[in-house]
């Protein structure tokens, strides 16, 4: 492991180890049902979106319901980031990968490639 990388994981246990703390108070407060600074701030949306989409703050949800709740909101997570390959930028350039990997597949010789991923990547740079 480089320098940088531990450097790195060391930052990321000093920083989760001062979160802790503060991070599970939060979370034993709202767990307890306490009011928090944020229900004043934001309890007005939370509000105005629970109304919106039909839920009941007092209600509780059964396992049948949770589960196509779950299964729902994966289902349109999974449509929409399948979407955005093919309208952001990332997938338009995913989209030229692809072509550029038949490109080489179909101009590939019987043996392979002459040396790893030289052709692969002359097709992908230069587009040939």
């Amino acid at each position: 492991m480089t320098a940088n990388g531990v450097v790195q994981l060391a930052l990321y246990v000093v920083v989760l180890l001062a979160l802790a703390q503060p991070l599970g108070a939060y979370m034993a407060r709202v767990y307890e049902g306490r009011r928090l600074l944020l229900d004043r701030v934001l309890g007005w949306l939370e509000r105005l979106t629970y109304r919106l989409c039909g839920i009941r703050a007092d209600e509780e949800m059964g396992w049948k319901a949770y589960t196509l709740a779950m299964l729902l909101f994966n289902v349109l997570g999974f449509l929409a980031v399948l979407q955005l390959l093919f309208v952001a930028p990332v997938g338009l350039a995913l989209s030229g990968l692809a072509a550029g990997l038949a490109r080489w597949s179909a101009r590939r010789p019987a043996g392979g490639a002459s040396g790893p991923n030289n052709a692969l990547r002359y097709t992908w740079i230069t587009g040939r």
